[in-house]
């Protein structure tokens, strides 16, 4: 498993947590790119066919989002779209469910803070897998900081009508702010990200930006994937 460009200057590497889990050397892509199924259906999508629009566009790490969905249909959605990713070297993450993501033979997963702790999904998944978690305050941050994560989402950064999370939109201080107090632990910034605001998210200190919506805007997702990829090789160049 290996993650694409990162999307800042330098190599912005997954570190070891105090926890020594294993995923250190493994790059953030700067593009972190969500297929909800409810999302998808909406814009007549098929889940599926969504996610090898994000491959063929450039994504090097896709998380499945079915909130719908029992466990069954989860988990053979996951399983194909892993089966998707595996010619791209891309990382599949399953949202909440880290027994779907075990079984699919997902890279990792992604839990919220209504969701199994990060311990108790890396406890399932290992030392290899990627495990990240949802955070919507400076205070849940610096508590996420003390599990076996791989990353931390801040959100909802901007408004969004795409994910409820009960929470208003935190603005990029909080990105600024949970930067600073950890620069060396990857944050992803999630919740209403655009093109038009994606580099705003980077700046302000976010290593990737989680996009649901957006990837569907103009109805060619896969051309919209290449887009943000575009968009962050550029703030690499001198």
């Amino acid at each position: 498993m290996s993650f694409g460009p990162a999307p800042r200057g330098g190599e912005n590497l997954i570190h070891p947590t105090e926890f020594s889990v294993d995923v250190a050397d493994r790059p953030l892509p700067p593009l972190h790119a969500i297929v909800d199924v409810d999302v998808a259906a909406r814009a007549g999508w098929d889940a599926l066919h969504l996610a090898e629009a994000f491959f063929e566009g450039g994504a090097r790490c896709v998380q499945v989002r079915g909130k719908s969905l029992a466990s069954g249909p989860l988990l053979e959605l996951s399983r194909a779209v892993v089966e998707a990713a595996r010619p791209t070297g891309a990382d599949v993450i399953v949202n909440d469910r880290a027994d779907v993501a075990r079984l699919a033979g997902a890279a990792g997963v992604h839990v919220g803070q209504e969701d199994v702790s990060p311990g108790a999904a890396r406890a399932i998944l290992g030392p290899h897998a990627i495990v990240g978690c949802s955070t919507h305050t400076l205070d849940q941050f610096e508590r996420a900081l003390h599990e076996p994560v791989s990353y931390l989402a801040i959100g909802p950064v901007f408004g969004t009508s795409t994910k409820d999370t009960g929470y208003e939109a935190v603005g990029l201080a909080l990105v600024a702010a949970a930067a600073r107090r950890a620069p060396a632990r990857p944050i992803v910034a999630i919740g209403g990200v655009t093109l038009a605001n994606a580099a705003s998210a980077w700046a302000a200190g976010a290593w990737s930006v989680a996009v649901i919506g957006d990837l569907l805007d103009g109805g060619d997702p896969r051309a919209r994937v290449a887009s943000y990829n575009r968009l962050a090789e550029g703030r690499l160049r001198p």
